[in-house]
């Protein structure tokens, strides 16, 4: 990996869901996702990840999964069984605890906030690509939660879209290890230019 660069006026860090929910103690997934987070450190390594970014001069696009309400996904055909749990859970419920920002990784007046995605894709129904693309942007680091679900969804629309992906294999975590495995080692390398731990990245930045 080391013939990579990562250019400030043409790459981009997407951070994925980093809500209480995810990422701090309680959050109502963060149980889930403790024994891979804690054996891969991926709450310090995202802390690494951002503060590399921003010391780079890289801009930060926050890429945020639709906050729950009682009223999601009423009248819908065809709402999928991911969907139907985190409506059931009130997952990142709007207005709530769960919903808010982990406090390690608030918004600087820099960053670009992306409009709440519905599923998996940051880039579905969004203006992620619009924003990119109106700043330049043709690399996107992703990290964030989950690796086999929002981070996997969205690195493989963004290199359908003819973006170059680098994923951070130890600033995200899954509810299993094969979970993990599957993102990374399996389908991964089928459409990521570049797969790094935190330490490879920061080297690189």
């Amino acid at each position: 990996m080391s013939d990579v660069t990562y250019s400030r006026q043409s790459t981009g860090l997407l951070l994925v869901d980093p809500y209480n929910d995810f990422l701090s103690e309680g959050g109502k997934l963060a149980g889930l996702a403790k024994a891979i987070a804690d054996e891969v450190g991926t709450l310090d390594n995202l802390r690494q990840v951002v503060a590399a970014v921003r010391a780079a001069g890289v801009r930060v696009f926050y890429v945020p999964h639709h906050r729950s309400t009682a009223q999601d996904f009423l009248g819908w055909k065809h709402p999928s069984p991911y969907q139907l749990g985190a409506g059931k859970a009130q997952v990142f419920a709007a207005g709530s605890w769960g919903g808010e920002w982990h406090p390690d990784f608030m918004p600087q007046p820099d960053d670009v906030v992306v409009k709440e995605h519905w599923g998996g894709s940051g880039f579905a129904n969004t203006d992620l690509d619009f924003q990119l693309k109106q700043h330049g942007i043709d690399k996107v680091i992703i990290v964030g939660m989950l690796a086999n679900t929002c981070i996997e969804t969205t690195a493989r629309f963004a290199a359908e879209l003819g973006y170059h992906v680098t994923l951070v294999k130890d600033a995200t975590a899954a509810f299993s290890r094969e979970a993990m495995t599957a993102a990374h080692e399996i389908n991964g390398p089928t459409y990521a230019h570049a797969i790094v731990t935190t330490r490879v990245l920061t080297e690189l930045l």
